[in-house]
C-alpha cells in the first residue's frame, strides 16, 4: 500500500521562512512596497473615485518631501533597518498625512516587529485612503492569514486581484494558495497555485506547494513534474530535494533518488532531511 506524503502547515511555513529565506520574503513582502505618492482628496473619496497617482508636475512641496522620505524608508526596510525605516515613515506622514503608501509600508514594518495590532491599523488606514491599492490589500490579507482569519484574508486577496492594472497577480495568487493550505482548503489552494504557476512558472514556492499537494493525492507523475523544475533551479533546498527523493522513490526511479540524495548530503549535510535519507526514513 502506498503512503501519501503528508504536507503540514509547518512544512509550508518552513518553505516560506527557511528553505527560501530571501526568495519568499521578496515575493510575499518586498514586491508590495511602493514609493510612489498616492493620495486621495476628500472630494475624491466622497464621489467614490479611486486614488490617483500624483506625478512630479502636480506634487506639492509637502508631497515631494513625503515621497523622498518614503524612498529612504523603503531602502532602509529592504536592508533590515526597521526602526530607521519607521522613523522615515513618521516623517513622511508628518509631511503628507494622506500618503497611503506610507501607511502600507508602516504595516509591513509592524509585521516585521510582530505587532499585529499596529500592522492592521496601518493597512486599514492605507486602504481607507486608497481602496483600490492592491499592494495594501495583499499585505493585509497575508497579515490576516497569519492570524488564521482566513475568510477575511480571502476578501483582501480577492480585492487585490480585482484591480485590472495589478502587475503582481502571481504573487497574490501564490500567497492566497499558501493561505488556503493553512486553512485546509486544498481544492481552492490547488486552483490558486495553478493560476499563479500559469503566470510565473519559475516561482519555486508555487512549484513546491503544487508538488506537495499532488504528492498528498498520490499523483506522483504530476508531482514529479513540478518538483523537478524546482530542484533543477538555484532555489533547491533541503526540503525540496527531500520531497523530490520521496516522489522519485514512489515512481521507482532509483537513479534519480540516488542523484538527489547525493545532492542533499553534499549541499545540506547537517539538515534533518539528510539525516532521514541516511537512515532510510523516507516517511519522516
Amino acid at each position: 500500500m502506498s503512503m501519501a506524503i503528508p504536507m503540514t502547515t509547518a512544512s509550508v511555513q518552513r518553505m516560506l521562512t527557511v528553505g527560501f529565506a530571501g526568495v519568499a520574503m521578496a515575493l510575499l513582502l518586498g514586491g508590495c512596497v511602493n514609493t510612489r505618492t498616492t493620495t486621495t482628496s476628500l472630494a475624491d473619496t466622497s464621489s467614490g473615485k479611486g486614488a490617483e497617482i500624483v506625478t512630479e508636475s502636480d506634487e506639492t512641496s509637502r508631497q515631494r518631501r513625503a515621497r523622498l522620505r518614503m524612498e529612504l524608508a523603503s531602502g532602509y526596510f529592504e536592508h533590515g533597518q526597521t526602526t530607521v525605516a519607521l522613523d522615515e515613515i513618521k516623517q513622511a506622514l508628518a509631511a503628507d498625512p494622506n500618503n497611503a503608501d506610507a501607511y502600507n509600508l508602516r504595516g509591513l514594518v509592524y509585521m516585521r516587529l510582530d505587532d499585529a495590532a499596529l500592522a492592521e491599523d496601518s493597512f486599514r488606514r492605507a486602504i481607507a485612503i486608497n481602496p483600490r491599492d492592491p499592494n495594501a490589500r495583499h499585505n493585509y490579507g497575508w497579515l490576516l492569514c497569519q492570524q488564521n482569519r482566513y475568510g477575511d484574508a480571502a476578501v483582501q486577496f480577492t480585492e487585490a486581484l480585482a484591480v485590472p492594472s495589478y502587475a503582481d497577480r502571481a504573487k497574490t495568487l501564490m500567497t492566497q494558495g499558501v493561505c488556503e493550505l493553512k486553512a485546509g482548503q486544498r481544492v481552492q489552494a490547488e486552483r490558486s497555485l495553478m493560476q499563479a504557476y500559469e503566470i510565473d512558472a519559475g516561482n519555486p514556492v508555487v512549484g513546491f506547494n503544487l508538488a506537495s499537494l499532488l504528492a498528498q493525492r498520490e499523483e506522483w507523475s504530476r508531482a514529479q513534474f513540478y518538483i523537478r523544475r524546482v530542484n533543477n533551479s538555484p532555489s533547491a533546498s533541503a526540503e525540496t530535494l527531500w520531497l523530490g527523493i520521496r516522489v522519485e522513490r514512489k515512481l521507482n526511479n532509483r537513479e534519480a533518488v540516488a542523484q538527489l540524495g547525493g545532492q542533499l548530503q553534499r549541499r545540506f549535510p547537517q539538515s534533518r532531511e539528510a539525516t532521514a535519507y541516511e537512515r532510510g526514513n523516507f516517511n519522516d
